[in-house]
């Protein structure tokens, strides 16, 4: 998000060993001489596949047409401006807004008064993450299914009438207007369906839900009923009211949702965050003493001096059942506790599943969980626990391109009591602590992390990092304003066999955002136009090609470029030749790329919309989508089609 600098770009890390950058700009001039000494564009060319020979087996699967691009649609211009824009020959189309119902007995929208109980039965604030599930249950349909939505934060000034006309700010929030916030915050499940070509929600559907900040939770794992998890409103440790700051997430193979709780610390606040006993793990969780929500001065819960161990009950992945509403979801401590964007699956061949994961910090890590046990797909019953038991382990990137990962397992290495480490739910608790003292490589705001289907390959979007004066080789520029993407090549990428759960790959960068030609270091396929360049990659997905499609998070505005999405292909003559598809309008940031099963919609997630610095509720830099004087801006799910009904790209 976009207003985000403050509570997630704090870098509390406090001593980062050798970050990216610097492992990056080893790991690109080694390549750069192996090209150099080649001395001729054959011998250029066969010192790549010698760099990375799984690129060149992959790509033979590939056709080419049109040129270097597979994507043939007509590319968009670069704008910055009150609307949003897509390709020719596309369409956009308006799925839910921030107030549309969801439940059956939801009121009409009226953003002039709001309530929380109205809120918590309309559509929340701020979508993010998104994921499509067919109906009926188990069908590959593309036309019919429930649409699970992350609501992530609440952007106060242009969401909340203030006191006299001036915007309403986080920290003069009033105890009502907390209560909107809290019931904005979460998640929806809505049934849409498309009819005559056009996507509609089904309001009051039978499978519809709303989880806020006040829904029941329990917390299972290694973790569950440890003491720094309990409360004076729950002594066991085990059963915790809602889910915050839910930024990306992912699936499982059994049908269940995983939402990631990203920047909680933004909730928490109280003199405890400098003098109480747990005051070195708040500090490396970024949870200050003055919050940048006010909500600890209306409910007790959020004030560290009242109750310090409720932030241990967030930063945690949040399993969700979309078809049993009644359902109570579930925070699977052993998936690590940080600032969790995203949690992407893959199966291994023996039938383990992996998820891996991004800490949404300057500074920080990439993570993997590999489950104990195969999952069963005839017995969905043996599957219900399956993320309760199993390994977590953190990267270490290493300059000649070798990844490895390294367990965070209480009593191995570090792990033990002489670094106050007792058991594995002190070391989830203090994931981030137990992966400095592992040697993990710091990252730049690691986000999404995406299997692509096709080949095997992991993804990682790494934002930017404005604050690093280190380069590694996995982050090569001193300064990374623009962010880059990384490639993870697990053994077996490119095959049937892709080892997700191996100790060891490969790795390569695969983009280097920025300008071309203005912005040091900025690397991209050599055809790139002059709108294909982007900043601030966040999240992506993969259509059925295996092509990437960038969500990105932080446009330069002053070089007239909004956030956008981009696509391109990931091997073949085409390999990052970024495409710009789509942009958002002013202020908006563009989350959640979703492919409906056949290709033929992609859902978006756009988000605060007129954001920015002396936009308000009363006079937004924006009034997207709607453009009515009596309506704000309004975060919306929308769904790209082309207009002859085809595949999208």
């Amino acid at each position: 998000m976009n207003d985000e600098i403050e509570i997630e770009d704090i870098g509390s890390n406090p001593a980062p060993r050798r970050p990216i950058g610097e492992i990056m700009r080893i790991r690109l001039s080694r390549r750069a001489a192996m090209r150099g000494l080649a001395g001729t564009t054959a011998a250029m060319a066969l010192a790549d596949s010698l760099i990375d020979d799984a690129e060149a087996q992959v790509a033979q699967a590939i056709p080419q047409t049109g040129g270097p691009s597979t994507l043939l649609f007509p590319e968009l211009r670069h704008q910055l401006a009150q609307t949003d824009a897509v390709a020719e020959g596309y369409e956009i189309q308006h799925v839910i807004r921030w107030g549309d119902p969801v439940l059956a007995a939801s009121p009409p929208f009226e953003p002039t008064r709001q309530t929380a109980q109205a809120q918590a039965m309309q559509f929340g604030y701020n979508n993010d993450f998104l994921d499509f599930i067919p109906l009926p249950k188990g069908s590959r349909s593309s036309d019919h299914g429930l649409l699970w939505v992350n609501h992530e934060y609440t952007s106060t000034p242009i969401m909340l009438p203030g006191e006299d006309g001036r915007p309403a700010s986080n920290r003069r929030t009033t105890a009502a207007q907390a209560a909107v916030e809290m019931a904005a915050h979460g998640g929806s499940v809505v049934e849409i369906r498309r009819v005559n070509g056009k996507w509609e929600t089904l309001p009051g559907g039978a499978m519809n839900r709303r989880i806020t900040t006040d829904t029941p939770m329990r917390l299972s794992g290694p973790a569950a009923g440890h003491p720094r998890l309990r409360t004076s409103a729950d002594a066991t440790g085990t059963r915790v009211l809602g889910t915050l700051n839910n930024c990306a997430g992912g699936n499982t193979p059994w049908g269940t949702v995983l939402t990631a709780e990203e920047n909680f610390n933004a909730y928490f606040s109280g003199e405890a965050a400098a003098t109480g006993e747990q005051a070195a793990s708040y500090r490396r969780y970024g949870i200050p003493r003055n919050p940048v929500y006010n909500w600890a001065a209306h409910v007790a819960r959020f004030s560290l001096d009242r109750e310090p161990n409720e932030p241990n009950r967030f930063g945690w992945i949040v399993e969700i059942d979309p078809f049993d509403p009644s359902s109570t979801p579930i925070k699977r401590t052993a998936l690590g506790r940080f600032k969790h964007e995203g949690c992407t699956h893959a199966v291994a061949p023996d039938g383990r599943v992996v998820i891996y994961m991004g800490d949404d910090e300057r500074h920080d890590y990439v993570y993997k969980f590999v489950t104990a046990r195969p999952w069963d797909a005839n017995d969905p019953a043996a599957n219900r626990d399956l993320l309760d038991e199993g390994t977590l382990y953190v990267a270490k990137f290493e300059d000649n391109g070798t990844l490895r990962w390294l367990p965070l397992s209480f009593g191995e290495g570090p792990l033990t009591p002489a670094n106050n480490f007792h058991n594995q739910g002190d070391v989830l608790i203090e994931t981030r602590r137990a992966a400095d003292l592992l040697g993990a490589t710091p990252m730049d705001r690691p986000e999404d992390v995406e299997t692509n289907p096709v080949t095997g390959r992991v993804y990682v979007m790494l934002t930017n990092n404005s604050s690093r004066t280190m380069a590694n080789a996995t982050n090569p520029r001193p300064r990374n304003a623009h962010g880059h993407v990384v490639e993870i090549i697990p053994p077996g990428a490119g095959t049937a066999r892709v080892e997700h759960a191996s100790l060891e790959a490969r790795w390569e960068i695969f983009l280097l955002a920025g300008k071309p030609g203005q912005d040091e270091g900025a690397r991209y396929h050599r055809a790139t136009s002059e709108s294909g360049w982007l900043s601030c990659p966040d999240n992506c997905a993969f259509d059925n090609k295996g092509r990437i499609w960038i969500a990105t998070d932080g446009a330069p505005g002053a070089a007239g470029v909004a956030d956008g999405i981009y696509a391109a292909d990931t091997m073949g003559g085409g390999r990052a030749l970024t495409r710009l598809f789509y942009q958002a309008p002013v202020g908006a940031e563009v989350c959640g790329p979703l492919f409906t099963p056949d290709n033929t919609t992609l859902f978006l997630a756009i988000q605060h919309p007129g954001e920015g610095s002396g936009s308000s509720f009363d006079n937004p830099s924006t009034r997207w989508p709607d453009f009515r004087a009596d309506m704000p801006p309004r975060p919306t799910v929308i769904a790209i089609v082309k207009k002859d009904g085809g595949a999208i790209g």
